[in-house]
């Protein structure tokens, strides 16, 4: 079966589970990807690309019943073997194996960013459109409890009309550390702008739509760092809101989570979801406790100087993505979790805030 006759990876039979083969099993792979994808009904992790023997060990561990496999190459020579192909691998590889997957005619997940560009972002669409096949871009923190939260009270009107949105994902680590997010190259994509960036971004897309201007600051300020790691960002939406975005790892005292501000309330929220914590932590969403539940502690506060109360925070849910991969896995007329052309619209967010720090200036989109 060719590439361009090959049926998009729906199964025919809805008593087995879709078969996923996961390219990498670092951080993204081992703690995001591979436990989510595992506890997803519907969804079985049945290989895993990893040639180290450390991470192989742990795939044994915790995964006994998916296979190893040495390479992308090794994965792909045979897609019949496989319903979904999910790449976790660093971002530099994201194009090739997403294009790869693609052509094999393999409904494929890619972690964020989906590309170094807007550009190979569109193009890799339009390849997933041509083939009928099925792209998404892991964009987790769109459900993160606050951001979950913050989203039913602006669809509520809860805030009234919304003006600012204010969104933060700091941390403070002075020291770089070894690994290829720290590398110079910029086909490596590193730096906090393209990491933690681009959900800053496609956070505030996903609530207020296109944006008109961009206006950023990008830094360097740690000793022997070479990419970027202390960042703000300026947009202007079409509909008026402005978001207003911080990324950093030089930042000891961290400022809120998240601030919506409207012409009848705001909303403010500190600490994170505790959702990577506990993955990372080796906890699972497999039913057998409560989870994205937040800590009363860092429940946000609704209302204005003279009405604030506490909010407690909505659950956050990881598993709606992989929930979302396998409805439309199973449905062709079900869309994907994450549209790909919003993850086109996020690096044109990010191209336009490279040249605006360069200049000085404000960038318009579009």
């Amino acid at each position: 079966m060719t590439p361009s006759t090959r049926p998009v990876s729906r199964n025919a039979d809805p008593a087995r589970p879709f078969r996923v083969g996961l390219i990498g099993y670092g951080l993204a792979g081992s703690a995001f990807h591979a436990p989510l994808i595992a506890t997803t009904p519907g969804l079985r992790l049945d290989a895993v690309v990893t040639a180290n023997p450390d991470r192989r060990a742990q795939l044994h561990r915790e995964h006994p019943d998916a296979r190893a496999v040495d390479t992308p190459e090794q994965l792909l020579a045979d897609p019949d073997a496989l319903d979904l192909v999910v790449i976790a691998s660093p971002n530099r590889s994201h194009v090739p194996l997403a294009r790869a997957a693609l052509e094999a005619g393999l409904a494929t997940v890619v972690d964020k960013p989906l590309a170094a560009t807007a550009a190979e972002a569109l193009e890799l669409c339009k390849l997933a459109e041509s083939h009928g096949t099925l792209l998404t871009v892991f964009q987790n923190r769109r459900w993160d409890g606050d951001f979950l939260t913050a989203a039913r009270l602006v669809r509520e009107g809860a805030l009234g009309r919304v003006h600012r949105f204010e969104s933060r994902f700091e941390r403070f680590r002075p020291k770089p550390k070894p690994g290829w997010r720290e590398l110079a190259d910029p086909a490596e994509v590193g730096g906090t702008l393209y990491d933690l960036g681009s959900h800053l971004v496609d956070q505030a897309l996903a609530l207020f739509g296109p944006v008109e201007t961009v206006y950023a600051e990008i830094d360097v300020r740690r000793d022997g760092a070479v990419v970027d790691d202390d960042a703000f960002l300026a947009l202007t939406h079409a509909d008026g809101t402005r978001s207003h975005l911080w990324t950093s790892a030089v930042t000891p005292l961290v400022g809120p989570r998240l601030r919506v501000l409207g012409d009848t309330a705001g909303y403010v929220k500190s600490g994170m979801d505790p959702q990577e914590a506990d993955l990372r932590a080796g906890r699972r969403p497999d039913g057998t406790a409560p989870w994205g539940a937040d800590d009363p502690a860092y429940y946000g506060t609704l209302g204005t100087d003279e009405t604030a109360a506490p909010l407690p925070t909505d659950p956050g849910d990881y598993p709606a993505f992989y929930a979302g991969v396998a409805a439309a896995l199973a449905d062709p007329g079900t869309p994907p979790p994450v549209d790909p052309r919003d993850a086109v619209a996020t690096l044109a967010v990010l191209e336009a805030a490279h040249a605006s720090a360069a200049t000085g200036t404000a960038v318009r989109l579009g």
